[in-house]
């Protein structure tokens, strides 16, 4: 059978060694101003009622005058350090409790002077208020010795009462700021645990939407292939056999490709979303979308020079940025003029938005700037977004058709190697180099590994 004993006796027991041997730690000190008033105030009361208690004691007891000092100080200084340090306060006015009573006259209605008495009961009140119910009970518990051992006992009872009522009101008033605590970090945590499942949605949501747009532009390219896989045979009728044979292949497989997308692509539409009929916007759009944008009051200079050959899913990226960063300038900088500028280059284009900051500070997690970067991170291009030098700037930069199809061929190459049991970092990875081609990429797949290439 199990003991609970040893458990139990900790757990009566913990607050009991906190409360006598356990070191505090201070609590946070009030507000300024409340201390440049309060404090000063409440130093010259305690050095007053300082002065009271000795000369209470002076007038009715025959005692030394250090004696005197100590018992008077010792009224008073648990009350001084009871705000921050509620528990040392109380380790000081116990033992005090003991010392007031010495040479008490029997003419005294209580052994104690009564400051000290006031004292006891603000230390013991404001350790109700800060402390677990257990270190409450305890200080409470052993409150009550003094009381019965030097207290008249028509007197005892009374003052029993009243320190118990006291704790009780302490530990009701603690209960209850710890139980608001409790909700308010609780809804702290709701409220981030709330913050962080919006955000995920914003990103899958966004990426459901690009997901959608990229189906077209897949789709397209697909079509593309299929077509000219079926038609190869009769635009060029010397074509052998086996290779009519395997543009059949190619074209099956394209259309079933494009079977596959249409499914994929009624599970990411919502039920409530329409087929998009109209073709994806490209970067010869942004053209019109400028125009718009002026015509509704926004002032907007678009410069554009040098445009790589971009892909029609970088051309949909490049659209979708200038769209969403005319709408923030908008909504953020009202009246604010608006700058974007697309720079081609051979291998990448560069895309800047810029406005001036506004009153109203733009949302760096918004979900206009989530999408932003998916759209980006999908190409494999970088996105940068914030304020720069009382600007808020949109820099993207997104690779052209040449490093898109040397990125695509060198993940072809990388597993056409794997799959001959080689690694891509092996030596003789590189010999099917991005300009070569598919033919490049046979040819280093069935070249042995360590072996020259042949020129």
């Amino acid at each position: 059978m199990e003991t609970i004993g040893p458990p139990i006796r900790r757990n009566a027991t913990g607050p009991l060694r906190r409360l006598l041997t356990r070191r505090e730690t201070p609590r946070p000190p009030a507000r300024r101003r409340l201390m440049a008033y309060v404090l000063p105030l409440g130093l010259l009361a305690l050095a007053g009622l300082g002065l009271a208690a000795d000369r209470y004691l002076a007038d009715n007891r025959v005692l030394p005058g250090i004696v005197i000092g100590i018992i008077a100080a010792g009224s008073v200084l648990p009350v001084a350090f009871s705000y921050r340090l509620p528990i040392w306060a109380w380790r000081i006015a116990y033992p005090m409790m003991f010392l007031g009573v010495i040479n008490a006259a029997p003419k005294e209605p209580w052994p104690w002077n009564t400051v000290q008495i006031l004292g006891f009961l603000i230390v013991l009140g404001r350790l109700a208020v800060t402390q677990e119910s257990g270190l409450t009970i305890w200080a409470t518990a052993l409150s009550l010795i003094p009381v019965f051992l030097f207290a008249k006992e028509t007197n005892a009872w009374g003052a029993a009462v009243l320190l118990v009522v006291i704790a009780a009101i302490g530990d009701i008033i603690y209960r209850r700021g710890r139980t608001g605590e409790l909700l308010a970090e609780k809804l702290a945590e709701e409220e981030e645990l709330t913050e962080l499942e919006r955000a995920k949605r914003a990103v899958l949501e966004e990426r459901t939407r690009i997901a959608r747009e990229m189906h077209d532009v897949v789709a397209h390219h697909m079509s593309m292939i299929a077509v000219r896989a079926e038609t190869a045979p009769y635009r060029l009728p010397e074509l052998p056999a086996d290779a009519r044979e395997e543009l059949a292949g190619i074209a099956v497989a394209a259309r079933a490709a494009l079977t596959d997308m249409r499914r994929l692509l009624g599970v990411l539409r919502a039920e409530q979303d329409s087929p998009e009929k109209a073709p994806q916007p490209g970067l010869a759009d942004v053209d019109r979308l400028v125009t718009t944008a002026r015509e509704a009051g926004v002032e907007v200079a678009y410069e554009r020079t040098g445009i790589a050959d971009l892909p029609g899913t970088a051309g949909l990226t490049a659209y979708r940025i200038v769209q969403e960063g005319l709408a923030n300038a908008g909504r953020h900088a009202p009246g604010k003029p608006v700058t974007v500028a697309a720079r081609g280059f051979a291998d990448r284009l560069e895309l800047t938005v810029r406005n001036e900051l506004g009153e109203e500070p733009a949302d760096a997690g918004g979900h206009g700037l989530i999408g932003m970067r998916e759209r980006v991170t999908l190409l494999g291009g970088t996105l940068h977004a914030g304020p720069v030098d009382g600007e808020f700037v949109v820099h993207a930069v997104l690779p052209s058709s040449r490093v898109m199809t040397e990125r695509s061929e060198r993940h072809d190459r990388a597993l056409v190697l794997r799959s001959f049991g080689r690694k891509p970092h092996d030596q003789g990875a590189d010999r099917g180099r991005p300009g070569d081609g598919p033919a490049g990429v046979r040819r280093a797949a069935r070249q042995p590994a360590g072996h020259p290439r042949r020129r």
